[in-house]
């Protein structure tokens, strides 16, 4: 059996489609089909099975899926070892993350990273959150960064360090004149929230009902850019990541404001497959990644 059948099965499983996975791999459905059949035959058990126009694999299916992700991912580990063997770090790294998180916590160590390490090449994409998780555990990615990670069977987490979070609000907002508040003071205070489902949004809806806070919910988005617009134009505050607003702060266009009773945070962490053997790239990069960013 060769590598390369166990890439076109694990590419079938991830995309649920005959045709994509053979464009994937440069072949032509019955070449798929047949790998498969012959996949099937060799060890007398059914791996996939038809679900209307798509395909899922079995029981036994998903478990011989596990295992050849696991020796598809060292296999790509060897062969970037051996590229850079004697020449340094090399490689690819796939990574997907939220817009937020992209553009604030990760751009300045990607800086980095690209300029110890220039000849790993890295494909960093965005998506929702729950996007992310997908996939990692289906093996589209190498890495998923998320806010508030969530234990999930099939991946684990390795903890980056938390966001500090500060309240924001227009240059002509009362709360404007103020260094510090408590938090309590919000109450009945009209807030841009993100939507209902967003991690962010679970948390900060647990942090108003642990402090008995009822705020004025002006408006919701499924974005931080757009909140700091709608805050810019005093339709409300809001509470977001500090490093996320210290470009608006500097500019004047917000104002940011600590808490006085405690501090809260943003949690974060990249999300890998429980069996995933990380590359030597991706290993440095996660160790960027755990480096403190400039939280006040």
């Amino acid at each position: 059996m060769q590598i390369e059948t166990l890439k076109v099965f694990c590419d079938l499983v991830e995309s649920r489609s005959f045709s994509r996975a053979a464009i994937r791999n440069y072949i032509t459905q019955s070449a798929v089909s047949q790998q498969i059949k012959n996949l099937e035959t060799r060890f007398e058990v059914q791996l996939l099975r038809r679900d209307g126009r798509s395909v899922v694999a079995t029981a036994a299916g998903r478990r011989f899926y596990e295992n050849s992700r696991a020796i598809l991912d060292k296999y790509e580990n060897l062969q970037q070892e051996m590229k850079s063997a004697g020449q340094g770090i090399a490689g690819s790294i796939r990574i997907a993350t939220i817009y937020s998180v992209g553009i604030y916590e990760m751009s300045v160590v990607i800086k980095s990273f690209l300029r110890i390490y220039p000849r790993v090449n890295l494909h960093v994409e965005y998506s929702k959150g729950a996007q992310v998780y997908e996939d990692c555990l289906h093996g589209v990615i190498d890495l998923g960064i998320v806010p508030y990670p969530e234990a999930r069977k099939g991946l684990r987490i390795i903890p980056l360090p938390a966001d500090k979070l500060v309240l924001i609000c227009a240059p002509e907002h009362p709360l404007a004149q103020r260094s510090y508040i408590d938090i309590k003071e919000l109450n009945g205070q009209s807030f841009i929230a993100f939507e209902k489902g967003i991690a962010s949004q679970r948390a900060m809806d647990r942090i108003f009902q642990e402090n008995d806070i009822r705020v004025n919910l002006a408006m919701e988005f499924d974005n931080i850019e757009t909140i700091k617009r709608s805050v810019e134009i005093d339709a409300g505050v809001s509470i977001v990541p500090f490093l996320s607003v210290q470009k608006e702060v500097q500019n004047g266009t917000l104002f940011q404001v600590h808490f006085t009773d405690r501090n809260f945070y943003r949690p974060l962490g990249i999300v890998v497959r429980r069996k995933q053997s990380l590359s030597r790239a991706a290993r440095k990069f996660i160790e960027l990644m755990q480096k403190p960013q400039s939280n006040p």
